[in-house]
């Protein structure tokens, strides 16, 4: 799908059109969605800010690039910036794993299909062929990681996890410099944002968004 598009997007729009469309955007929607949470987006920007201050993004691509631009005085704009850091941190460590495990970008996503969201929400937004798809199920059920029935099977669930466990461990470096307690109530304070979005999102989704 970014094979298609890049580079002649840019003709369209270039990437700092783009960028600001983003901040807009996103400013906008969190602006509607967390009407009357305005101290709790405060509070937590305040507490990331050193974390993603001294964000470590050797080996991450799109960390370093987000890391790069300005970061906005708006908090609705810092909280999605910060967001956007952390969740790029996290997904350059996660992309690491899987080429680690062997896994390409399809097969990651069948495999994830096969525990628990519908094909529906995962291919059509990333462009795969039911061609590709159905050539990375039978590369999965080669490896035993895939049933006939298109289920995972145990030791698929098990690799998954397995990913999962070293993508936590990726991530986990920026967290080291916050006191426990710190980090609960950073926890408590973004839950109460991500309800709060949740509504706007449709559920189950791969970015783990509760249910609204």
């Amino acid at each position: 799908m970014v094979a298609r598009a890049l580079p002649g997007v840019w003709t369209l729009a270039p990437p700092e059109r783009a960028l600001e469309a983003r901040r807009l955007g996103a400013g906008e929607a969190l602006r509607r969605l967390l009407a009357g949470r305005e101290a709790e987006v405060a509070e937590a920007v305040d507490l990331l800010r050193p974390v993603t201050g001294g964000l470590g993004v050797a080996g991450r691509v799109l960390a370093a690039a987000n890391l790069a631009l300005p970061s906005p005085g708006d908090p609705l704009d810092a909280l999605w910036h910060q967001a956007t850091l952390l969740r790029e941190h996290r997904g350059d460590g996660h992309v690491a794993a899987l080429v680690a495990a062997g896994l390409d970008g399809c097969e990651a996503l069948v495999l994830r299909t096969g525990i628990d969201l519908p094909r529906t929400e995962l291919q059509p937004h990333r462009g795969w062929s039911d061609k590709q798809w159905d050539a990375a199920a039978a590369r999965l059920a080669a490896r035993g990681l895939l049933g006939a029935d298109g289920a995972a099977t145990v030791a698929g669930r098990a690799a998954h996890g397995a990913l999962e466990e070293a993508t936590d461990r990726a991530a986990a470096r920026p967290w080291e410099a916050m006191a426990p307690e710190a980090v609960e109530h950073l926890v408590t304070l973004l839950s109460t944002v991500a309800r709060a979005c949740a509504g706007a999102l449709p559920y189950p989704n791969p970015m783990g968004v509760p249910a609204p």
